[in-house]
């Protein structure tokens, strides 16, 4: 198995890129990787290039850069680079950190989509109070959805969450206003009839406030809706800590307080910690195409190179292909 990772995306681009492709190779031998951006940069962090090869690119994406413009004019940027490993099938899939749109925009434009997919899907997976996580999609690459991509949505993050979360028969949600039918706005009502009578486990619609008890395995809504809701929790639990650290060193007695828990918050910051659970999957690619967070260390990079083998191995393009032309076949019949 082979995987193309942009080296230069991400925060602490190359280094922790690196530093986690090595550690990835090193856990399993039959991986192969290869490293796209600045030859010379790898390479001052590449100690051991067992089963990973450079790409040199010249040009680097940055987050200031027009996405869908810097796709077609920045031909060797690292970003488009990957891409081509495996659109040209030297590469199963790619990983990047570095600028979503322009992921979004290399995934389309140059890998492809599935056939009878309309919209591809970014589906990060989140935190639950029980530990096991649950997938959110769409969180942003599309924030104009029609009914029949949200059901396209469930039916790509139903796969994913059987093959590669290895969770039998996940139970899917609608987000919504409130739990009851019937309730929402045009989309999500349309939705939801079509979702009661799609290939999946679906359990009605779910409410914000109970994301992250693990109302689903599985919450499905448009990009708009969802990328809020992403950056809701995301900014409520930096706001959370920031709150605990403040409080915790107002005294002595609080900073002692502090001490004797260090084992109990370090538990806690762990369960909402992104680098657990790897990246987020574009889904409804020709091939698995893993955005992970911007600001991933090496741990993160190792985990989204696991999420990434685990798509591989599990078929889950194809899965995904079958699925949606069974689909299509029976409704012409």
């Amino acid at each position: 198995m082979k995987i193309a990772i942009d080296a230069m995306g991400g925060d602490h681009a190359p280094k922790e890129i690196v530093l986690g492709a090595m550690e990835a190779v090193s856990k399993n031998k039959d991986l192969h990787i290869s490293l796209v951006g600045d030859q010379q940069q790898i390479s001052t962090y590449l100690t051991d290039d067992t089963n990973i090869e450079i790409i040199h690119a010249d040009e680097v994406i940055t987050g200031e850069d027009e996405p869908v413009r810097a796709v077609r004019r920045k031909k060797n940027s690292s970003l488009v680079m990957m891409a081509n490993e495996v659109k040209e099938g030297r590469a199963d899939a790619c990983i990047s950190a570095g600028n979503t749109g322009a992921l979004m925009s290399a995934g389309l434009f140059v890998v492809g989509r599935i056939p009878g997919i309309d919209r591809p899907a970014l589906s990060p997976t989140l935190p639950t109070l029980d530990g096991k996580g649950f997938l959110l999609l769409d969180v942003g690459a599309n924030v104009d959805a029609k009914p029949q991509h949200l059901v396209q949505y469930a039916i790509m993050g139903s796969i994913y969450t059987s093959k590669v979360r290895s969770i039998k028969n996940p139970t899917v949600g609608l987000l919504n206003v409130g739990t009851e039918d019937g309730k929402g706005n045009d989309l999500t009502k349309k939705a939801f009839s079509l979702m009661k009578d799609a290939p999946i486990n679906f359990i009605g619609n779910v409410e914000a406030r109970d994301l992250l008890s693990g109302a689903a395995d599985v919450v499905v809504t448009d990009g708009f809706s969802g990328n809020v809701a992403l950056k809701t929790i995301e900014g409520t639990a930096m706001t959370m800590f920031s709150m605990l650290k403040e409080s915790f060193m107002s005294s002595f007695k609080t900073k002692v307080a502090a001490g004797m828990m260090k084992g109990d918050l370090k538990q806690l910051k762990n369960k909402l910690d992104y680098s657990e659970y790897g990246g987020a999957g574009l889904f409804g690619l020709a091939a698995p195409v893993i955005k992970a967070h911007g600001s991933s260390n090496s741990r993160a990079i190792q985990s989204a190179i696991s999420q990434t083998v685990y798509m591989v191995e599990h078929d889950v393009t194809n899965t995904i292909k079958e699925t949606v032309e069974k689909m299509e076949v029976e409704k012409e019949e």
